[in-house]
């Protein structure tokens, strides 16, 4: 069992603005293991990026309790000295949407002031920007300055910096939020990868749950400041709870914009008698049954795939379908039963005249 390497207990955050109190962040309580690629969902203004500024304490909160590894470090107050707050900082870095370089230094510059106040000799330290520039593909850039760099590659100049004091967690903010689609990848494979090299535990912050999809194995969604459903990226995926969460896999996996596509097809404008259109839904060992053979050969019911997605989460395939199914009234009910009893979920959206 892995050990828990954050904790937050009820944590309150309130704001005072024109006399007035605005409260950011509302009794949170989350827990993050050693090694968790944590995604903290949620559209602007839902508080994820004032909750995880509280882990590193750059936010203190109104109320709650942190505790980081096996220390407390805030308990309804501060519960270390300035010093031992600094300490503890090391252990979490942090990479930002806009990079934060510094433009007159190279990339190799920007990385070794994180190690500014470290006990290092100074070979020691070019030794170790140079192994971080290494670490992040960019060896070869290492005397460039920011202007000469991509935004992808600004970007792993910020994670080397980050990583410079070997910490234990490493917090994104919307870290590729200004990178193009491609470069995205990119970055957000370097995460995993770091994770799996290093160890790292990394805390997601993102409005967009694809990009959760793509590499956390958990995931927290947030709204107006609540915690509004937790779990792992593959029971979110395949059983959402929370209608929030619903709209955010459903743009994630694309469907919405499938259906506006489908809507317009003259075969489900004018769906014929006999036939239903169905979203199907599943997960795991369903995935490996040739089902809609098994549906035609037992109840002679023919699906038309309209649309389907299949990926690949925590090692389990999940997935989803739109099809027309066709034939007698009875023979649908039983074909569809059957989906059902395969571990499929089935949501008929429209439905023909019956024969």
């Amino acid at each position: 069992m892995r050990k828990t390497i954050i904790e937050l207990d009820h944590i309150d955050v309130t704001f005072t603005q024109k006399g007035q109190d605005i409260k950011a962040v509302k009794a949170v309580s989350l827990q993050i293991n050693q090694g968790d690629i944590y995604g903290i969902v949620g559209y602007s203004g839902a508080g994820k990026s004032t909750l995880v500024r509280v882990i590193n304490l750059l936010q203190v909160p109104s109320a709650g309790k942190i505790t980081i590894g096996e220390d407390v470090i805030y308990d309804n107050a501060l519960t270390l000295t300035p010093k031992a707050l600094r300490h503890k900082r090391r252990d979490i870095g942090m990479i930002f949407q806009h990079f934060n370089l510094m433009a007159q230094s190279t990339a190799a510059e920007n990385v070794a002031f994180a190690l500014k106040h470290s006990n290092l000799s100074k070979p020691e330290k070019e030794k170790k920007v140079a192994e971080l520039l290494d670490l992040v593909g960019l060896a070869d850039r290492s005397n460039s300055y920011p202007a000469q760099l991509s935004g992808g590659q600004k970007q792993r100049v910020a994670i080397a910096r980050a990583l410079a004091n070997d910490p234990k967690i490493l917090i994104s903010d919307e870290s590729t939020s200004a990178l193009d689609p491609k470069t995205t990848k990119q970055i957000l494979t370097l995460l995993k990868d770091l994770n799996d090299k290093l160890g790292l535990t990394i805390v997601l912050i993102t409005h967009e749950m694809q990009i959760v999809k793509d590499i956390a194995n958990r995931v927290a969604v947030m709204q107006n400041g609540r915690l509004v459903e937790e779990g792992s990226v593959l029971n979110i995926f395949s059983n959402p709870k929370e209608e929030l969460t619903q709209d955010f896999i459903r743009t994630a996996t694309g469907i919405d914009e499938a259906m506006t596509k489908i809507d317009q097809q003259d075969i489900v404008q004018h769906l014929q008698e006999g036939s239903k259109m169905v979203l199907l839904k599943y997960a795991g060992a369903s995935t490996d049954e040739p089902i809609l053979n098994a549906i035609y050969k037992d109840y002679q019911v023919i699906a038309n795939i309209l649309y389907a997605n299949i990926d690949i989460l925590e090692g389990t395939p999940v997935g989803e379908m739109i099809l027309i199914l066709t034939g007698k009234p009875d023979n649908l009910i039983r074909a569809t039963e059957a989906l059902k009893n395969a571990g499929v979920s089935v949501e008929i959206l429209k439905e023909g005249n019956v024969l």
